[in-house]
């Protein structure tokens, strides 16, 4: 059986077909890849109301594709206090932010009580904000500096009121390729353990997959169907996350970047691979936002979020460091032709707007 003939059937694909959907058009792909869009979620385009913060750039790990962490390609060193992360917490939830989202580096001065209380403190001052934080490579890094084992750093995380995790720190599982872009980070198989723990605990989370570095396509197969196998157990991600590689500010050498067409063949692979994981994330802050919003029709259904202030993509050169207006989100969405849906941290429909200035339906 082609490869054609298995999406017309709608069948699970494998690793030679996923390698196969490559050698397709585009235009082919973004066919089927919109099809399986369409079912699921129609013209719905999904995007929240988030504040990112990341409290420290100071980290013990120089990956060569991070521009973020401190070193000397990025010589202004930062660490917030608790206090001042409190403030931008407290500024966020007066605004009606709904979400925080905290990743940082791995910085041996903040450790697993600083940011437990860290927490705990939003939990009880601000309770409808939902703390989305630490990726599995914190939790690996926490676990290593405490001599914790995974559950006991993700027990202590649900207690101090953290409600999902993340999909950061995924990278590319190919251990060859991740041995030169992140050595000393966390592995693939310890990416997937901790997530694997956390959807036991009833508990969800993203996954995302840096490509187009020195990866080769063949990676961003295998990698997609790790996660489908992990899916498979609990369902317990709620989005895939295929962020582009940043060129500015970093020791990858690397002559060659991804063209467009390249970008939403992955994302439209991405949705035909990943039958088990309900969303695809066009993250706009590492696509642009008119590219997330083109991948709209080859598989993605959410762009994200407004962010509000963006450090991690922006360091390596995207244009993502001040956020997005809301109304330019819901602009964009409705002049492309789709429904813009605000929705929480874990896909609950807040509001949905049929016209870019008449709220919601």
């Amino acid at each position: 059986m082609d490869i054609i003939e298995k999406l017309e059937k709608n069948e699970r694909l494998n690793y030679e077909d996923g390698v196969a959907l490559y050698g397709l058009d585009l235009f082919t792909l973004g066919h089927f890849a919109n099809l399986q869009r369409t079912k699921r979620w129609g013209k719905k385009v999904y995007f929240n109301i988030n504040r990112h913060i990341n409290p420290t750039n100071i980290c013990k790990d120089i990956c060569k594709f991070c521009a973020f962490s401190a070193n000397r390609k990025n010589p202004n060193a930062y660490k917030y206090t608790k206090e001042e992360v409190l403030n931008i917490a407290k500024d966020a939830y007066a605004r009606g932010i709904k979400e925080v989202h905290i990743v940082s580096a791995h910085n041996k001065e903040h450790d697993l009580d600083w940011y437990m209380g860290i927490f705990r403190e939003i939990r009880e001052k601000f309770p409808s904000l939902h703390i989305k934080a630490f990726t599995a490579a914190e939790v690996h890094f926490m676990s290593e500096l405490h001599d914790l084992s995974y559950d006991e750093v993700l027990d202590r995380m649900i207690e101090a009121g953290v409600e999902s995790m993340p999909g950061g720190g995924a990278e590319i599982f190919d251990e060859k390729v991740r041995a030169y872009i992140c050595k000393g980070k966390v592995s693939s198989q310890n990416w997937l353990k901790i997530h694997e723990l956390w959807h036991k605990r009833g508990k969800f989370s993203n996954a995302t997959m840096l490509f187009g570095h020195i990866e080769e396509r063949e990676d961003r197969i295998d990698h997609m169907l790790r996660l489908r196998e992990v899916q498979d157990k609990r369902q317990g991600f709620n989005a895939f996350i295929p962020l582009v590689y940043q060129r500015d500010n970093n020791y990858l050498k690397v002559d060659k970047f991804l063209g467009s067409t390249e970008i939403l063949k992955t994302i439209a692979i991405s949705r035909l691979m990943l039958d088990n994981i309900p969303h695809i994330k066009a993250y706009w802050a590492s696509a642009t936002l008119n590219l997330a919003m083109v991948a709209q029709e080859f598989g993605a259904d959410d762009l994200d979020g407004t962010i509000e202030k963006e450090a991690i993509q922006s360091a390596g050169g995207a244009k993502s460091a001040q956020g997005q207006a809301l109304q330019d989100f819901l602009d964009i969405i409705i002049t492309s032709g789709f429904t813009p849906v605000e929705r929480d941290s874990l896909y609950n429909e807040l509001q949905v707007y049929e016209e870019a200035n008449s709220g919601a339906c």
